[in-house]
């Protein structure tokens, strides 16, 4: 009995308190009055987490009680029930609920659990590099390393939107650990999401180009690590973290440089922040220690040349940019040689009701990025999420595959959700969804399928992800980050030798009153005078 024909059959309060407020309001905004209990049972099965609703034993009791009766006798069974007396609903009710009876309830309720499938054979021809690099990125990687093992040990790798930076630095990051045994690299970024990405990247390429096992420790936030024995590997650091317990303990970062010998920072531009240039100048006071930038912005600010110079002045005015002969601008061949597809960027704007109060400018004004509050408050209003809804309407008309980039875990299954109720096949991942659900949304958007379809997606789609038919995305996710706004843009912005569409358009949902980015490629070439590019 599939989850959607339980829920087809419960009681439309039920439905109305597991859909929550926000979305009963989006939705009624939509249909222009009181969505009909037909369109909320109708979104119900793609806005309720079944895995989630089932994890929790209170839930998954309330639940269980809707199936038939005849329906939990076969349940029971399947579950491993014995003749002893006790009735289906008593033994649903008080079983274990193991991670496999778990896994058998939601293969009963419809949804496809992973197995693992034997290999398929394959046929003699050229052996692919997994974790490889295209001749642009080789050569960059190569004049990358020049510079890191001599002088003055200080380079930025500048690289423009969607042509794999983050890859590129990995590849280093593996050379350097096999070349280098042991040896410790510290990777220092801000925000949760870009932390996690660079983890979970360097787990993909190590598993390729690896030839030991070393460590990788993520501390930001509230984690914490005992970092006494780490002397081989990688440390994901966050720069709040860092920061804070340099405070608490003066030495930290001193006793850190000892065993490390190359430091990552990710959004180069934001190292000369006073607090984060004492971090990288403490954990680079060994003299063989070497410092690698990553950006696709080498500039700290638009306009102001100054700061500029110091940025550059950092890393002695060291910066390696791809090289293509014949081409000032690498974007501009990149484009035409198919690595990158070409783009149609434009932005939407909504009049929301947020109101932004002194003190959130004051915060706006001195925060990296936008303050999480004012993130949450913008991800529930309707009128922001009715714009965010015409716009997917507008693009579905011409493309097959549509990315949308979230605010939120909440704001990616509410948009989702609204989809649903409008007859467009939609779904979503956050960070919170299982890898099996993870696994089985992004295999059927990957599909053949001619049906369009929209993912919905929160921290979790930025990087590593590659969807060959995605053509359009819907920024949907407000940012000052330059870099977090490149990767969202990335997903799609990739041609047909990297596995994309020769076109592609990228939307920008915009509130008027907060920063944000309308187009990526103007940036690119915007520093070049305050640096001297290998």
């Amino acid at each position: 009995m599939s989850f959607k024909a339980v829920l087809e059959g419960v009681p439309i309060a039920y439905i109305r308190d597991q859909l929550g407020a926000d979305l009963c309001g989006l939705l009624d905004l939509v249909e222009g009055g009181v969505a009909e209990d037909d369109k909320l049972r109708a979104v119900a099965a793609t806005a309720i987490d079944a895995e989630k609703l089932i994890a929790s034993r209170d839930s998954r009791t309330a639940f269980l009680a809707f199936l038939p009766a005849n329906k939990q006798a076969e349940l029971a069974q399947r579950l491993g029930k014995t003749d002893d007396g006790q009735g289906p609903a008593a033994y649903l009710k008080s079983a274990k609920w193991t991670v496999g009876q778990r896994q058998e309830l939601l293969e009963f309720l419809g949804f496809a659990v992973d197995r693992v499938a034997a290999p398929a054979p394959r046929p003699t021809g050229d052996c692919p590099a997994d974790y490889g690099l295209f001749p642009h990125q080789r050569d960059a990687a190569a004049r990358v390393r020049d510079h890191l093992y001599d002088g003055a040990r200080r380079v930025v790798l500048h690289l423009p939107t969607g042509v794999g930076k983050t890859r590129t630095g990995m590849n280093l990051i593996c050379d350097h650990l096999r070349q280098h045994e042991p040896a410790l690299v510290v990777w220092l970024a801000h925000g949760q999401e870009l932390l996690e990405q660079a983890a979970a990247e360097f787990e993909r390429a190590w598993s390729k180009l690896g030839n030991r096992a070393v460590d990788l420790v993520r501390l930001w936030g509230s984690e914490s690590a005992d970092l006494g024995k780490v002397s081989d590997g990688l440390l994901v650091l966050g720069l709040e973290k860092a920061v804070s317990l340099a405070k608490r303990d003066e030495t930290f970062l001193r006793r850190l440089a000892a065993r490390c010998n190359l430091v990552v920072f990710d959004e180069a531009h934001q190292i000369i922040a006073p607090t984060y240039q004492r971090v990288v100048e403490d954990l680079t006071v060994n003299p063989r220690a070497s410092l690698l930038g990553l950006t696709a912005t080498p500039g700290r600010t638009w306009a102001e040349i100054a700061k500029d110079e110091q940025l550059s002045d950092f890393f002695f005015r060291q910066k390696v940019m791809l090289r293509i002969d014949g081409y000032t601008n690498p974007v501009t061949a990149l484009i035409e040689q198919g690595y990158l597809s070409r783009p149609t960027m434009r932005t939407v704007a909504s009049e929301t009701g947020v109101q932004l109060t002194d003190a959130d400018r004051r915060a706006l004004a001195g925060s990296f990025d936008i303050p999480a509050d004012i993130v949450t408050r913008l991800a529930g209003d309707e009128q922001w999420n009715l714009q965010v809804v015409r716009t997917v309407l507008d693009l579905i008309k011409q493309h097959r595959r549509i990315l949308v980039f979230a605010a939120s875990v909440d704001h990616c299954r509410l948009i989702a959700a609204v989809l649903s109720a409008l007859g467009i096949d939609a779904a979503f991942v956050t960070g919170e969804s299982s890898t099996r659900h993870r696994t089985q949304v992004i295999s059927r958007f990957k599909g053949g399928s001619r049906r369009p379809m929209v993912l919905c997606n929160y921290g979790v789609l930025t990087t590593g992800f590659d969807a060959p038919a995605a053509s359009a995305a819907v920024i949907a996710r407000p940012t000052k980050s330059l870099v977090l706004y490149s990767q969202m843009v990335g997903r799609v912005i990739r041609g047909p030798k990297a596995g994309g569409t020769p076109d592609c358009e990228i939307v920008t949902v915009v509130d008027p009153e907060l920063p944000g980015f309308g187009d990526v490629a103007e940036a690119f070439m915007n520093w070049e005078d305050v640096w001297e590019t290998a």
